[in-house]
């Protein structure tokens, strides 16, 4: 399997570029519009064809790149089942697979972030968890429709529950980190770690953080695959 973790750094978004080296078909998660002729370089490079764009759910703080990659690729773009996006090809419900040459991609619904939000387990050892995991962190819950609680269910009821080798790849990471560990998380994640349900709950509303910037472009965008929006790539 070949395995790749690209960044954004205006939006600390990660891309995850994951194929399958024996067909050489690519699946690339959660892209970022403004590094799509980044992502079709790299393509290119490594002589992948791509199959799908994949979301994790429909990011408020970064307009997909989903809609351009069709455009140039052919590929399949895939969100989750439940998900407002009536242009995407197909929707991903929990515990369907998606078939990626010998390369096993299994969705793992993770509602609480957003109300639609997909994990992915790739080959039983790398986890894609969006944002509703970060590494000592978890996204916010006090808009698209998320929720505190349903997110501590998630976490701990089903991705806590996976082998603690597993490894997590995050959506975004604003502190310079780049992967980490179940077992690692369950140990120091301070949003889990030794809180009650309840005291996850209170913790949550207690942020009071601002709207991410592009929130009110990148929703609309997102749910039109990132094509309401002009793009230079």
């Amino acid at each position: 399997m070949l395995f790749r973790q690209l960044f954004d750094p205006d939006t600390s978004t990660y891309t995850y570029l994951i194929a399958d080296e024996e067909t050489q078909t690519a699946v690339l998660v959660d892209t970022v519009i403004e590094q799509v002729a980044r992502d079709l370089t790299l393509l290119q490079e490594l002589g992948l064809s791509l199959r799908y764009c994949l979301e994790t759910h429909v990011h408020a703080d970064h307009i997909t790149g989903a809609g351009l990659l069709r455009q140039h690729t052919g590929c399949t773009t895939v969100v989750p089942q439940g998900a407002n996006v009536d242009c995407a090809n197909e929707f991903l419900r929990d515990a369907q697979r998606l078939p990626l040459g010998k390369i096993d991609i299994l969705a793992i619904a993770t509602p609480g972030h957003t109300d639609s939000h997909m994990a992915y387990l790739v080959n039983d050892t790398h986890l894609l968890t969006g944002d509703a995991l970060f590494i000592r962190g978890c996204g916010r819950t006090d808009f698209q429709s998320g929720d505190a609680g349903t997110l501590y269910d998630v976490v701990t009821q089903r991705l806590f529950q996976l082998p603690e080798s597993t490894l997590v790849y995050p959506g975004h990471d604003y502190r310079g980190h780049t992967v980490s560990t179940i077992g690692e998380e369950k140990t120091w994640n301070p949003r889990f770690r030794d809180r009650s349900r309840t005291e996850f709950i209170q913790y949550m509303d207690q942020l009071n953080l601002p709207n991410p910037k592009k929130i009110m472009e990148a929703v609309p965008a997102n749910e039109q695959c990132g094509q309401m929006v002009s793009s230079t790539a």
